[in-house]
């Protein structure tokens, strides 16, 4: 099989449910891929996750391409979905079109992501008529968090509620082919996903949603310290992995390590011949 398309994403409306996963490098692109997850983010999460910021604001278009690269390399059927970082949009559309395209020509998705609802969706349309699919981002944009009031659910009240059907509205009409819905009340979601006639995927918005989005880290287990209430872990890689190492660590300290096993052999005559 081929891989996967905006087209055959935006088809799925209303069909069996999405399954979408942030990646960001070659390995868990390709472990992603092989359990079944359709489309691959390449989100700007990795600020966080891999380069251990505070938020997501310092990344860089140079270092997302370099993840992107990785996961593309490592992904063969899945869409690859490019996560546009703070200020690499926001400036205009032209700045928008080139940072996007750059992800297409030198990262290997196929498309990007784009935070934000009526206030970016002049800069969505002029992505899209470039030639450049794009998946929408509304309810919880990191990249705006501060000016949302941190992190936390957005669609509670009336007129936020309302901005968010606006926001969607206005995304769809830019011409998005499936529309992210982060930290919405559950019947938001579901109403918002009944409205719009592109897929919803939810990361904290309940299960009536097209389909679900989670990082990587928080499936596996891996980032054990901080855990959001939406998500679930299907995995403990942390304790694993820190089993193995201490193992490791321990075995090297009283010299099990590397045993015979693990070790190359030389003939007696080139030892001879050596004098050693």
């Amino acid at each position: 099989m081929g891989r996967l398309t905006a087209a055959d994403i935006r088809a799925r409306k209303g069909g069996e449910p999405l399954v979408a996963l942030t990646a960001y490098d070659f390995l868990s692109a390709r472990l992603a891929e092989e359990a079944g997850v359709e489309l691959l983010l390449v989100g700007d999460s990795a600020a966080m996750v891999i380069l251990g910021h505070e938020d997501t604001l310092p990344i860089t278009m140079e270092e997302m391409l370099v993840f992107s690269r990785a996961v593309a390399r490592g992904a063969r059927r899945a869409l690859i979905v490019g996560d546009m970082p703070f200020l690499s949009y926001q400036t205009g559309p032209g700045e928008a079109i080139r940072n996007a395209g750059r992800f297409l020509k030198e990262g290997g998705c196929q498309a990007v992501k784009i935070e934000g609802g009526e206030e970016v969706a002049e800069i969505v349309a002029a992505v899209v008529r470039a030639g450049i699919p794009v998946l929408g981002h509304i309810g919880l944009t990191p990249q705006r968090a501060s000016a949302l009031g941190g992190y936390r659910v957005q669609g509670r009240d009336l007129d936020s509620a309302r901005k968010l059907m606006r926001d969607a509205e206005a995304l769809v009409e830019a011409g998005i082919f499936a529309l992210v819905l982060e930290c919405v009340p559950a019947e938001l979601a579901r109403r918002l996903t009944e409205r719009v006639p592109v897929p919803t995927i939810g990361i904290g918005a309940g299960p009536h949603t097209d389909g679900q989005i989670l990082v990587f880290h928080d499936v596996v287990g891996l980032w054990p310290r901080f855990r959001p209430r939406f998500v679930r872990a299907y995995g403990n890689a942390a304790d694993e992995i820190l089993r193995a190492v201490r193992a490791y660590t321990q075995e090297v300290k009283m010299r099990r390590f590397p045993g015979p096993e693990e070790s190359f052999g030389i003939s007696q005559e080139v030892l001879e011949a050596l004098k050693l």
